[in-house]
């Protein structure tokens, strides 16, 4: 079969590998559908961060069909359609036991700890694995991990009136502002450098716009305070200028990926009482994605930036490192629909 397969930083390949047998005891065959690249993916590739075995095959945003299961498995069955929870926790550690999976001692993902979805065929262990309406399109399905980091970020910021900016219109950010619109009373506001896929973002969830200075948050928050916002760029220039703009008491989730160190006077965080909040994965929120998938499907697919093949992975890679995309969400499908004449 065909797979994408990382071998260390800046060395993507796709080639042909021997397809999986029969899934050990606890584990599932799948036929992978669809699958979406992910920022971290991106940032893997560029630094070589979390590269635990050589080749791996990458990707953790996956929707499949069932097609075998190992001994034991009764939680799902052949033909089932499953997506897959990223994280590979241990059940051992104290955060495992309290239930915070996504802290776990020793914590990996689906596409470094075990092979992921960029392949036509994957193997995962069945603990992993959600069943979705059998109906519902792939290409939102290859959605549900990326919507459940994104409730995550929202579900950690500090209930308040006025205004929310999410900053960053990648895909976590655009779906957090996506989740905001649908749940925040107030007004919501993004910011992005991609004019074109801030302006998406903004369409699709009825966002407002903004430059990331005080006068221009204040004009669209009517002089309001703005008391809570998200990072999804993972950018230290847009995390101070972020911090610029945001009022005394407010609080920031950071959800995005950093390339660099913070350098900031802490005493800017006591004396305005600025709070940061780490964004890590998701805990619980996978389920409740899936259950939203359905309602959400219009404007998730309004967000896709781009359908490829496994091909086409690596140019794909190339293209959105050099920022070169006007919508969140790139997807594989594995099996391109049939043109209709």
């Amino acid at each position: 079969m065909k797979a994408a397969r990382l071998y260390g930083p800046g060395d993507l390949r796709v080639e042909d590998v021997a397809a999986p047998g029969v899934p050990d005891a606890g584990w599932v065959k799948l036929r992978v559908d669809a699958a979406g690249i992910c920022g971290s993916d991106l940032h893997n590739f560029r630094t070589g961060q979390w590269i635990s075995r050589s080749p791996s095959t990458a990707g953790h945003e996956l929707t499949g069909t069932v097609t075998a299961i190992g001994a034991g498995v009764d939680s799902v069955a052949v033909g089932d359609r499953v997506v897959a929870d990223s994280r590979f926790w241990c059940g051992d550690c104290a955060q495992c036991y309290a239930g915070r999976r996504h802290l776990c001692a020793s914590l990996g993902f689906v596409g470094e700890i075990c092979d992921g979805g960029f392949a036509e065929q994957a193997v995962l262990p069945a603990r992993l694995l959600h069943i979705i309406d059998a109906a519902l399109d792939e290409r939102v399905a290859a959605m549900a991990e990326p919507l459940a980091v994104a409730l995550h970020a929202v579900r950690r910021l500090p209930k308040t009136a006025g205004a929310v900016l999410v900053v960053g219109c990648g895909p976590i950010g655009g779906l957090a502002a996506l989740l905001l619109s649908r749940t925040f009373a107030g007004t919501v506001l993004v910011a992005d450098r991609n004019q074109s896929r801030c302006a998406r973002v903004a369409r699709v969830a009825g966002a407002t716009i903004v430059d990331l200075n005080r006068d221009a948050v204040a004009a669209a928050t009517a002089n309001a305070p703005l008391l809570a916002a998200i990072e999804a760029t993972g950018s230290i220039a847009a995390l101070n200028q972020l911090l610029g703009v945001l009022d005394p008491g407010g609080t920031i989730a950071m959800v995005g990926i950093f390339h660099g160190r913070l350098d900031i006077d802490p005493n800017t965080l006591v004396e305005r009482e600025i709070g940061l909040l780490g964004c890590h994965a998701f805990a619980d929120e996978l389920p409740e994605a899936v259950r939203m998938l359905g309602e959400l499907s219009e404007p998730l697919l309004a967000l896709i930036d781009q359908e490829i093949g496994l091909d086409d992975i690596p140019a794909a890679y190339e293209r959105l490192l050099a920022g070169h995309s006007d919508g969140l969400k790139t997807i594989i499908r594995m099996r391109q629909p049939v043109e209709q004449s």
